[in-house]
């Protein structure tokens, strides 16, 4: 067995990959461009030229895992699989129904979102199951049989089930599925039961049509990947990414591939919180700013926000991830005129090709990357390292040409506006995830990765108000590092609508054995470290006819009258410390019994920063002019960071350059670089503002 790991993020401009020696602790890091039109071609090459880089042999990789958009992408830009459904006769339409409720409240002329599944895809079947389990009407295998055949004529090549209350008894699924695997061999097939065992129907329906819609499209791209993997000479199966921070198998993620919503943010997450252990950090936000979106995400006391549902392509997704809020504001996001001639950015990007107009790949629209060109703060001579040249002429010329008539031919005034703006879209970002939740950002610490974020965190965050960014060694690869982070992880639920009295203790001790099962069969197929696997058990409590659940933890996993009564003296206490208000007196009902597996996986080494001394002067590669926006231009030192000597600080303005990142360090500003080579940016008092 080998001990080298390798962990992937590809993105929508650049695919990163780092590579660990476990034993020694060597790292080696890579970045090249992300192939859009398959970006498994990019995986594979980056994969095999780390490996080369490194001087190893494919091998000795004992692990390798990917962070992936890829379902993300397909969802957003429409491009999922032709996909049919099953579903009870009366609810062809849950779909299109939804909630009834427009997309915008005051803009009549937005369109609804394009369902997953057609409406002449959707069939309907007779049988019908109770919200109690009990069969009400027998399933109609006739039903069934001529829905297939009008599936198959269709061309569909995905199929999700979902008839009625089936997270109750998942029988009348399970039989039509048996029956449609059979007729159509070679079609993909999900039922609601499988994806999704909760109540609400058009959330569980919603979420089985894009799981169902996406599952050619993972599978052919995670067959290229595994393949490719195992043509290098790796003899490890792959890990992927998932959006609540596990790792898992490829055969798990072609099952279920909603769950990989946000693999690659998440990578950069759970790296952060790894770096918030080895600081001894506990309260920190991330703002991962990459070429084409900006991820951020709150972590209190070391452990990361999450959600049960996002909303993609319009249609809600409930499954369990952490909570990324996600913008379109990265690197490549183009500046552009509305109709009454205000000055825009994003969410449109020039992606990695033709990418922004500096990049010299064809892009004749000016980015934020250009932009930063513009105004001195990133290399105009080169990127990566001196593997990337820069045209800056064809920035300049791409602000004249597109904005020079609106914007008086003013590049500069032109860039700084693009910067402002850019930057107001991101501080909307931090306080959705922070003020909006109760939380002041002036009391955690901001992080900032992805290629662009140490480029603009600094004014972020002394515009909102907060004192300390931190900026990690590797800030481009975070994302990449963070998957090296990952346990092995997986979430169940099952919905059970039970009061908290002692009768309901036989079903609800029947059901949390049931999920149990669910949970160790899964396992078994992920690790064979099942001796280390943890088991947390959380339940979803609301008044009875209330429309919303909070989530608490289950005293234990075999519940007797006294654990009830806990848990709805902590369901009163939680509610009133959220909304104001309890009542004691109301009946509380279980709703959902939800199970979280993780086994955990050791953790990559530490890398330390190399060089030792106080001599700054020698990192110092050049003065050149950068504009901020308290000085315009002035001349400012530019620090190569790989020759920072451990334990230096330096005052702004600074810019400090690397191979995958640039950052941007404002006039009054301090810096320190400490021994695991992590730079830490305080603002003055007088520089930070207010949290508004």
């Amino acid at each position: 067995m080998g001990n080298i790991w390798i962990g992937i993020d590809t993105g929508g401009t650049f695919t990163d990959l780092v590579l660990v020696d476990q034993e020694t602790g060597e790292y080696c890091y890579h970045k090249l461009p992300t192939t859009t039109s398959d970006p498994s071609k990019a995986i594979l090459e980056g994969v095999d030229e780390i490996i080369r880089l490194a001087r190893r042999r494919p091998e000795e990789v004992a692990f390798l895992v990917l962070g992936t958009t890829l379902a993300t992408n397909a969802v957003l830009e429409g491009k999922t699989a032709p996909t049919g459904m099953l579903t009870t006769r009366g609810f062809r339409d849950v779909l299109e129904l939804a909630r009834q409720r427009r997309p915008h409240y005051f803009n009549l002329d937005i369109l609804k979102p394009e369902p997953p599944v057609k409406r002449d895809c959707r069939i309907e079947v007779g049988g019908r199951i109770d919200h109690d389990g009990s069969v009400s009407t027998p399933l109609s295998e006739d039903d069934v049989r001529a829905a297939a055949n009008i599936l198959r004529d269709k061309g569909v090549q995905a199929v999700a089930i979902c008839f009625m209350h089936s997270y109750a008894n998942p029988e009348h699924e399970e039989q039509a599925k048996a029956m449609v695997q059979k007729m159509l061999p070679g079609v993909y097939l999900c039922t609601s039961s499988e994806v999704l065992a909760e109540f609400r129907e058009y959330e569980r329906f919603a979420t089985t049509a894009v799981n169902a819609s996406l599952m050619p499209i993972m599978d052919r791209y995670l067959e290229r990947f595994v393949q490719g993997v195992k043509n290098l000479g790796i003899n490890r199966i792959p890990r992927v990414m998932q959006s609540n921070g596990g790792a898992v198998s490829p055969a798990a993620v072609r099952r279920m591939p909603v769950n990989t919503f946000f693999s690659g943010p998440a990578g950069g997450v759970i790296g952060t919180v790894g770096l918030g252990r080895q600081l001894g950090i506990d309260n920190m936000i991330t703002f991962d700013m990459g070429g084409t979106s900006t991820d951020v995400c709150l972590i209190k006391k070391g452990e990361p926000a999450k959600k049960n549902e996002r909303q993609m392509g319009g249609f809600p997704v409930r499954t369990r991830t952490l909570d990324i809020h996600t913008i379109g504001a990265g690197g490549g996001s183009l500046a552009w005129i509305d109709a009454g001639g205000l000055l825009k950015v994003g969410p449109q990007s020039a992606g990695a090709y033709p990418g922004p107009a500096a990049y010299g790949r064809g892009g004749t629209r000016p980015t934020v990357t250009d932009a930063n060109v513009v105004l001195g703060r990133l290399n105009p001579r080169q990127l990566l390292g001196g593997r990337m040249k820069m045209y800056p002429e064809n920035a300049q010329k791409a602000f004249e040409d597109e904005l020079g008539e609106h914007l008086s031919g003013d590049s500069v005034k032109a860039a700084a506006g693009i910067l402002e703006i850019v930057n107001v879209n991101m501080i909307g970002a931090l306080r959705v995830i922070s003020v909006e939740q109760g939380e002041d950002p002036r009391d955690f610490t901001l992080v900032a990765f992805g290629g662009a974020g140490p480029l603009h965190a600094a004014d972020v965050a002394r515009t909102i108000g907060m004192r300390r960014v931190l900026v990690p060694p590797r800030p481009g690869l975070l994302c990449a590092l963070g998957q090296l982070h990952a346990d092995v992880r997986g979430d169940f639920s099952l919905t059970r609508m039970l009061p908290t009295t002692p009768d309901s203790l036989p079903t609800l001790n029947t059901s949390v054995k049931e999920l149990r099962t669910q949970g160790e069969r899964w396992l078994s197929g992920e690790t064979e470290q099942r001796e280390d696997a943890h088991f947390e058990w959380l339940v979803d409590l609301r008044y009875v006819g209330q429309n919303g659940e909070l989530i608490l933890p289950l005293p234990q996993e075999r519940l007797t009258t006294a654990d009830l009564d806990q848990l709805t003296a902590a369901f009163h206490q939680r509610h009133e410390l959220l909304y104001g208000y309890k009542m004691d007196e109301h009946a509380v009902e279980i709703v959902t019994l939800r199970l979280v597996v993780r086994a955990k996986r050791p953790t990559p080494p530490a890398e330390h920063a190399q060089l030792e001394g106080s001599d700054i002067e020698k990192a110092i590669v050049e003065h050149r002019d950068v504009w901020f926006p308290e000085t315009g231009f002035v001349g400012t030192p530019v620090y190569d960071r790989e020759r920072l000597p451990i334990g230096c600080t330096f005052s702004g303005p600074a810019i400090v350059e690397q191979m995958d990142t640039t950052t941007v360090v404002p006039p009054g500003a301090k810096v320190s670089h400490d021994k695991y080579g992590y730079l830490m940016i305080e603002m003055e008092p007088a520089a930070a503002g207010k949290a508004k």
